[in-house]
């Protein structure tokens, strides 16, 4: 019978969800390189647990403890795991200046996120259809994405208590805005490459 109450059935479909997403994605050629390129696996890690639940009516987290553990023990424990795996000898290392270049990304993370919408809603008030209070707590949760990835992403979360629909916005945002971003990205540096040797070109004349 639908929705699957027992958690560890539950358990068994998200990992075995998530693991097919991982492994997919690894693959260099053929269908699922192309299909990885429009939908990031990031994306589907969020977004196809979402449809067991909501309009596939497979699992139901209202009946399930499986959220309460894993925010409670796995996501603390992995948060741990992820700094013991820092190379702080090799972060060390790199030097003062690029050490002053990573804390000033940072802080531009943290700060740029609420300027810009500071900026947005007096220029267009009913742009931002939600309130500032729940518009912080969605931006901490990107804030903790762009600065420690998506186990930071979820600890902020649970930290501001980000409801699930803004969050699932947020995941939307993050993702979205960080491949278009990456796209330019790519674009301008190609741009400049070209520049360069045009510049050189010019110059050898």
């Amino acid at each position: 019978m639908l929705p699957i109450t027992n958690d560890a059935i539950v358990l068994g479909i998200l990992l075995t969800v998530l693991a097919l997403i991982f492994v997919t994605a690894q693959l260099e050629s053929g269908f699922w390189k192309r299909f990885y390129t429009v939908f990031p696996p990031l994306l589907l890690c969020y977004f196809v647990p979402a449809l067991l639940h909501s309009p596939l009516g497979i699992l139901d987290p209202a009946q399930s403890q499986l959220y309460f553990v894993t925010s409670r023990y796995l996501l603390p424990a992995s948060l741990i795991l992820l700094c013991l795996s820092v190379d702080l000898k090799g972060v060390i290392s790199l030097g003062p200046k690029s050490l002053i270049v990573f804390f000033a990304g940072t802080l531009g993370v943290i700060l740029g996120g609420p300027i810009a919408l500071l900026m947005v809603s007096q220029l267009f008030p009913s742009l931002i259809p939600v309130s500032a209070d729940e518009l912080w707590r969605g931006l901490s949760t990107i804030a903790g994405s762009w600065i420690g990835g998506s186990a930071n992403q979820t600890a902020m979360k649970e930290i501001y208590n980000v409801s699930n629909d803004l969050f699932a916005t947020m995941v939307i945002v993050d993702v979205a805005v960080a491949n278009i971003w990456l796209g330019v990205y790519y674009t301008l540096l190609i741009i400049a490459k070209k520049l360069i040797v045009g510049f050189v070109l010019i110059i050898e004349q």
